[in-house]
């Protein structure tokens, strides 16, 4: 990825402001729609996954991510899929990070299943990524491999340890599942206070066709945090990472708790957050059928003229919130693409 700018173009040097006065400094980048497992909730176990020719290849990742940059992009999360999966990904990630020695990007930082991660954990720490998201759903290895219908939990446990002894910090998202992993969400998380990392609990969200009914996964997290309310002291805090989570402090175990809860309590009135998918085409909005193609313009010119413009009428058209629903009448999803495509 030699001969790209050291600095951001300074044709796309303009703010991203959408009608309701949203900044927009947070950047989800979907570099594949592949993956190694297929959780239930997020797959189908016989997916599609696209042609390998319909991907942006690196290089015009590394080029749209630092037009977002420019732009005023500050965190960049690179995600899947299974971002660790895609061929040569580090090479986007070494190239991504001249962007925090340049001071324009904040923050470099992945979601990840954990599957690859001993192999590339002391490689992300010297590129400047400091902590990561490991999407983590039980310890049950039974439970696990149910969950995920394939996966060992110990290849999962293994990259968390050797990310952690490469000195990033590590966060455990989990998906609350009704039936499932709920009675051991507190046990959950007290193994990962115990390690010194936070836990996020998340919804399920109604995204894609996946061969089940979301009505029997879905587990309210107002539920879910009275339950724990009962055995631990929960605090609210005010603190935020520039994501969709709400935070409690846990006095018992002195660690942090998130709640991201898209169906319960909608996080939109905060969002600052674009995603673009790995075929560049950029989502203002999880919960929208929005779609604006920026691999056209990216590829129509070698200068970014075009591909500031399109930014910029995306952006314009950014809906205020979303209107997830799930319930007996609603068993389907409010939006079409899978998670695994838009980018978790």
């Amino acid at each position: 990825m030699n001969g790209l700018p050291a600095s951001p173009r300074a044709a796309l040097s303009s703010a991203m402001t959408d009608p309701f006065g949203r900044t927009i400094t947070y950047l989800r980048v979907s570099v594949t729609d592949r993956c190694d497992l297929r959780c239930f909730y997020c797959m189908s176990e016989d997916m599609t996954f696209l042609p390998k020719a319909d991907l942006l290849t690196l290089e015009e990742l590394d080029r749209l991510c630092t037009a977002f940059i420019a732009k005023g992009v500050k965190k960049l999360r690179l995600t899947g899929g299974e971002p660790l999966v895609r061929r040569n990904v580090m090479s986007l990630v070494r190239s991504l990070s001249r962007h925090l020695s340049s001071g324009a990007l904040s923050e470099l930082t992945l979601t990840t299943n954990g599957t690859q991660l001993a192999k590339h954990a002391r490689e992300l720490a010297d590129c400047g990524v400091r902590r990561i998201n490991v999407s983590l759903d039980t310890l049950d290895p039974r439970k696990f491999r149910e969950i995920t219908r394939w996966g060992e939990i110990d290849k999962v446990l293994e990259g968390i340890e050797a990310a952690r002894a490469a000195g990033l910090a590590v966060k455990i998202n989990a998906v609350a599942l009704k039936n499932l992993n709920e009675d051991e969400l507190p046990s959950l998380m007290r193994w990962a206070h115990g390690k010194g990392m936070g836990l996020t609990l998340i919804e399920v969200m109604p995204m894609g066709e996946i061969g089940s009914g979301r009505i029997d996964q879905y587990l309210p997290l107002s539920l879910v945090r009275a339950r724990l309310a009962q055995q631990f002291t929960l605090t609210d805090l005010a603190e935020s990472t520039g994501g969709p989570a709400r935070y409690v402090s846990v006095a018992e175990t002195g660690g942090k708790l998130g709640f991201i809860t898209p169906m319960t309590h909608n996080f939109c009135e905060s969002c600052n957050r674009v995603r673009i998918t790995c075929t560049g085409t950029l989502h203002t909005c999880l919960g929208h059928e929005d779609a604006s193609d920026l691999r056209k313009p990216l590829r129509a010119s070698d200068d970014d003229m075009l591909l500031a413009d399109a930014i910029d009428r995306a952006i314009g058209l950014k809906p205020k919130g979303h209107d997830f629903i799930i319930d007996r009448r609603h068993d389907r999803p409010s939006v079409s693409r899978h998670m695994s495509v838009t980018g978790g």
